[in-house]
């Protein structure tokens, strides 16, 4: 059976786990708001650019004659690399260079 000295270093022990768990809670809780508030903020741009997307879809749609429609000899392409500036995101970078770089993009392999 378990003396006094066990009994109150098992009840030290649970109320320091208690703490850091309420701790944690609060921080977890702190991180949710932030995120929920940057997902807010960037429903503007979400709004703006499917209301871009459904002008050009409409416009190409309607007009059979469209410049955006019509065939022609493809002469440059532009690429446009979107890399994070966010911590763990290395994997990710790299990725998207060796795609890159598969691609054979002559601007990217001279430099």
């Amino acid at each position: 059976m378990a003396n006094l000295k066990e009994i109150r270093n098992r009840i030290s022990s649970v109320s320091s786990t208690m703490q850091i768990t309420s701790a944690m809670k609060m921080v977890s809780a702190a991180k949710l708001k932030k995120a929920q508030d940057a997902i807010t903020a960037m429903r503007p741009y979400s709004d703006k650019l499917t209301e871009i997307l459904q002008s050009l879809s409409s416009t190409m749609e309607g007009e059979a004659g469209s410049k955006f429609a019509e065939q022609r000899e493809v002469n440059k392409a532009l690429v446009v690399a979107i890399t994070s500036n966010r911590g763990l995101a290395g994997a990710f970078n790299s990725n998207i260079i060796k795609e890159l770089i598969r691609l054979n993009l002559p601007d990217l392999n001279e430099s």
